[in-house]
């Protein structure tokens, strides 16, 4: 295990507003709680159907730009007075995509002594014969080890999910790295990797900004899930050979990042991430879904 996803980033640090959307109260310490009080405050912006809900357009464009734990309980804390830990209705609740359920339950793990972090991969789950971009947590278990867990999952929402959503199979969302590699290997087609919502944005490109942005986010630097910089940006006639080289080099690191006897250290993550290729810059390209592409300045994270 590494004490160092103990640690918050500034992505996942929640601040004060924590104390003040507990009202006193301590949070829970079982991760499985934890994530429950996750899926109690926060609707997916697709989920709006499966809660008879009409997500309003501000809050569909806006609020899952949020970069940061704070923002999100900033927002929640306008939109209603209860506690953090009792569910909340759909009009209250922050508007997320599948980082912020992530980000806010890896927060939560962290404020609670278990160490936590995201990955960036995909799930098989949400189309079938398709991998669904998409982030999850994972958390350290004693005697297991790294433990994927997909806190979107709960509440009986996804009714063709039969695995328990706090010990996600390995095989049913593949970290980015392992879908680099099965997709390199021949053993995947890159077709079947993308977003099922958006037909254009699949194949081996998108795996490639995704073994990116995994390795990003165990560096302490959770981006959001459009943002672009360095190797995510090349289209892929322009990637070169030693390119695709030290892209296999992560993904084989990285991939072996699950489990309690290969862990990835956080030390061979800040090795991999000084070299200028892979580095997340002080300003990236975020191609929102409504907002457009715009350049983003980000806070400075030591990793």
């Amino acid at each position: 295990m590494d004490s160092d996803y103990l640690t918050q980033s500034p992505y996942s640090d929640p601040g004060p507003r924590l104390d003040a959307l507990l009202g006193g109260a301590p949070l829970p310490r079982d991760p499985a709680a934890l994530a429950a009080v996750v899926r109690g405050v926060l609707l997916h912006r697709e989920e709006g159907g499966r809660f008879n809900y009409t997500v309003p357009d501000d809050r569909l464009h806006g609020d899952a730009e949020s970069r940061y734990v704070r923002e999100i309980l900033r927002i929640l804390g306008e939109r209603g007075s209860t506690v953090l830990t009792e569910p909340r209705e759909p009009g209250a609740r922050f508007v997320a995509t599948c980082r912020d359920f992530a980000l806010l339950l890896c927060s939560l793990l962290r404020a609670t002594g278990t160490p936590a972090r995201l990955r960036c991969g995909y799930g098989t789950y949400f189309e079938p014969g398709f991998h669904d971009n998409h982030w999850v947590t994972e958390y350290w278990r004693d005697g297991h080890g790294w433990v994927l867990t997909d806190a979107q999952l709960l509440g009986g929402l996804y009714e063709h999910v039969h695995f328990d959503p706090m010990d996600v199979p390995r095989d049913q969302f593949l970290v980015a790295g392992d879908a680099w590699r099965a997709c390199r290997d021949g053993r995947a087609d890159p077709q079947t990797f993308g977003v099922s919502t958006v037909l254009e944005i699949r194949g081996l490109g998108l795996v490639r900004a995704d073994v990116v942005a995994d390795l990003a986010a165990l560096g302490g630097v959770e981006p959001l899930p459009w943002d672009g910089w360095g190797l995510m940006e090349k289209d892929d006639a322009d990637v070169t050979d030693d390119e695709l080289a030290l892209l296999d080099t992560v993904a084989a690191a990285s991939s072996a990042a699950g489990g309690a006897t290969t862990p990835l250290r956080s030390d061979e993550v800040r090795r991999l991430l000084a070299d200028p290729r892979l580095a997340v810059p002080g300003e990236v390209v975020s191609h929102a879904t409504y907002l457009g592409s715009r350049t983003v300045v980000l806070e400075p994270v030591t990793v």
